[in-house]
């Protein structure tokens, strides 16, 4: 299986220009398990390289460079990763709780996975410049790209939607930033 980077960028670009449309071409895929294979780990690994890469970017550490980049690409993987199982595993719960729903773990791994898009196009951009205060703004953008996704694909609606998609962006902001946090300390400590 080869991995169409051009589709990956387009779907990318399609999410965080026009959430409406991309969800719906999302809402029309047979396959919800592509997600994962095709959109999640290839972004996580481009997060990764350009946190990577962005280490040695004016770095003045010398030969330890390397280990700093190596932490922090681990550290964005591990966020990210878990982040998105972590989201994936709330969601279903917050399905079950507010929408009465069954499991339907392959849907909410669909929606966090492409609800993830602004914290993947944020990580990529910040792994290579310092944007720290932006990226917190920016992902707020998350909320809209969500309560679309929650109309389009989740089938969310009435007065359900904007809690459930206020509730959904928060746990799909907050996870990966949790998770991250756990790494560090658990770095530190382990150092």
């Amino acid at each position: 299986m080869t991995l169409n980077y051009k589709e990956l960028f387009n779907r990318a670009v399609l999410l965080l220009s026009t959430p409406a449309k991309a969800w719906e071409e999302i809402a029309n895929e047979s396959n919800q398990n592509k997600v994962m294979s095709e959109f999640v780990y290839p972004m996580i690994g481009l997060c990764g390289l350009s946190v990577f890469i962005g280490t040695f970017i004016g770095n003045t550490a010398g030969v330890s460079a390397f280990q700093i980049a190596m932490t922090r690409c681990c550290a964005t993987f591990v966020s990210l990763f878990g982040g998105f199982f972590l989201a994936s595993y709330l969601l279903n719960l917050l399905g079950k709780s507010t929408l009465g729903r069954e499991d339907e773990k392959e849907l909410n791994q669909q929606f966090v996975g492409y609800a993830m898009v602004v914290t993947f196009a944020l990580n990529i951009i910040g792994g290579l410049f310092s944007v720290s205060l932006l990226q917190w703004i920016f992902q707020f953008y998350t909320i809209f790209v969500v309560y679309e996704g929650a109309k389009t694909l989740m089938g969310v609606e009435g007065k359900s939607l904007t809690r459930y998609s206020l509730i959904a962006s928060a746990i799909i902001i907050l996870c990966p930033g949790l998770i991250g946090t756990v790494f560090d300390k658990l770095s530190l400590i382990l150092n």
